[in-house]
This record gives structure tokens, C-alpha cells and sequence, in this order.
């Protein structure tokens, strides 16, 4: 009963690994190829809203 257990877990966590990585690729993929010209669009728009925004936590410099 363990080695069932034991394959059990080993295939639950490759299906839950091989589906996370496979939708990051495929995001960045059609990002890249079907984003055209508003590939950025949020990433502009969050880094316009932060302009002159107190940095908060981390290190000093």
C-alpha cells in the first residue's frame, strides 16, 4: 500500500508541475507573438501610477 501511496504523490506532483510550467510558457509565447504593440500596456500603466512613490522596505543605498 505505500509504494501505491508513494507513486501516487510522485504523479500528482509531476501533473501539477508539467501543468504550472506548460502555462507559463504558453503565456509568454502568446504574449510575445499575438501581443503586438500593447505587449506592456499594464506594465506601463502600473509603472505611470508608482512615479514618485515613497520606496517602502528593503535595503538603503
Amino acid at each position: 500500500m505505500v509504494p501505491y501511496i508513494t507513486d501516487l504523490a510522485i504523479v500528482a506532483v509531476l501533473i501539477i508541475a508539467i501543468t504550472a510550467t506548460m502555462g507559463v510558457i504558453t503565456n509568454g509565447i502568446g504574449t510575445k507573438i499575438f501581443g503586438g504593440k500593447n505587449r506592456n500596456l499594464f506594465v506601463d500603466k502600473s509603472e505611470r501610477m508608482q512615479t514618485g512613490w515613497k520606496s517602502v522596505g528593503g535595503f538603503k543605498k
